[in-house]
């Protein structure tokens, strides 16, 4: 397996440039409002005691511009985990330079190296440029599924 000497595991000193990209993704998004990250909570979620995300970033020429924020998900159905892509980014100046393939391939190889069957994520149904990409790389929409979500006071108020 050939590895991209441009991608490579997030550590602790990467933080600060990750939580940056995070809210560059919620402003490529339209949605800088509802990103609260703080570099704290990213610190101790990719490196604290019980780590539960992971991290691969891009880094050509010694600067972070691209990550690709994951956590394990697992199937019932066949039994074994796999990879949910919580966030991929890319800093706009270094788009079209292979980053986001590359962190891609990066998260396809984590999946072959530990015997997971599934790689997944969710686009906006507006993002047709993620779309094309994701489907030149033989990726397919799951149209038979619609993502529910609970959030904020209902989320409070079930849980109560």
């Amino acid at each position: 397996m050939q590895t991209d000497e441009r991608i490579r595991r997030a550590r602790p000193d990467d933080v600060p440039a990750l939580v940056t990209l995070v809210y560059g993704l919620a402003e490529y998004e339209r949605a800088p409002h509802e990103c609260h990250l703080t570099a704290d909570q990213l610190e101790q979620a990719l490196f604290g005691e019980t780590p539960a995300v992971f991290c691969h970033v891009a880094e050509p020429e010694g600067e972070v511009v691209g990550c690709a924020l994951w956590f394990l998900n697992f199937s019932t159905w066949r039994g074994v985990h796999g990879i949910y892509l919580e966030d991929l980014f890319v800093d706009p100046t270094h788009r079209g330079t292979g980053l986001g393939k590359a962190l891609l391939v990066a998260l396809a190889q984590e999946c072959v190296t530990n015997g997971y069957q599934r790689l997944e994520w969710s686009v906006l149904n507006w993002n047709q440029p993620a779309i094309d990409f994701y489907e030149s790389l033989g990726a397919r929409p799951q149209d038979e599924w619609t993502v529910y979500r609970l959030t904020d006071e209902a989320l409070t108020k079930l849980g109560s």
